[in-house]
């Protein structure tokens, strides 16, 4: 990695974190915790307004500007086939959202950069999409807002459930399905549902209260796998 890039990357790193640590980024960027003081200390001498010492930690003042944004041809081809799924196989609202971040990347790169991400040759042709947009959106809105839901579904061995009562607790993407993880109230058990097979959807007049025994990093734990959570 070449020296600038490494600067760049400090500074993304230190923005999106309260209190980074020379190991830390050291761990990250794969070079020496020496190599970082020296790097933290051209940046604060070059006006980025870093606060911290050796020892304790590095935080960046909330107010930093970054400048222009400049991607690698692999982060290029990372951004743009994540927003075309996005838009192939997200929800309404998401397929906007992705719409108008990449109008927003277009309009802070310099030409070059734009016409590079213009010409990256990967596709999410979202042309079978198997479920409504409009569940999706619902039940994604349900999850920031702990909005219980009274659900139709379908089995795979055709049985019929109806005005079933869920917590929606997360939406996972398995290639061509999207399967909600939730509480059911029905079972007094975690439970998974394939989005193309909900029938009818609606919000209940309730919400519920998050409670750690039934909240996602149970269902990870009662199945067996770790959460997975961004440091």
């Amino acid at each position: 990695m070449r020296r600038a890039d490494r600067l760049f990357q400090i500074v993304q790193f230190l923005r999106g974190r309260r209190l980074t640590t020379a190991r830390w980024l050291a761990e990250k960027l794969e070079v020496s915790e020496r190599t970082i003081y020296r790097d933290i200390q051209d940046l604060m001498a070059s006006g980025v307004p870093i606060d911290g010492e050796a020892g304790m930690g590095y935080v960046l003042h909330k107010t930093y500007d970054m400048p222009p944004l400049m991607f690698d041809q692999e982060e290029i081809e990372a951004v743009t086939i994540g927003l075309r799924m996005v838009r192939s196989w997200g929800g309404n609202r998401l397929e906007r959202a992705a719409i108008r971040a990449q109008a927003k990347i277009n309009g802070a790169l310099p030409l070059d950069l734009r016409r590079r991400f213009g010409r990256v040759s990967l596709y999410s042709p979202g042309w079978t999409k198997p479920f409504s947009g409009e569940f999706f959106d619902l039940i994604h809105a349900a999850i920031g807002t702990n909005q219980v839901l009274q659900m139709d579904y379908c089995r795979l061995d055709s049985e019929e459930s109806e005005q079933r009562h869920i917590w929606p607790l997360g939406l996972f993407f398995w290639g061509a399905k999207w399967t909600l993880v939730a509480w059911c109230e029905k079972r007094v058990d975690f439970r998974t549902f394939r989005l193309d097979r909900i029938t009818a959807l609606q919000p209940a007049d309730r919400a519920f209260i998050p409670h750690r025994e039934r909240d996602l990093d149970a269902y990870f734990k009662s199945a067996g796998v770790p959460a997975d959570v961004d440091e």
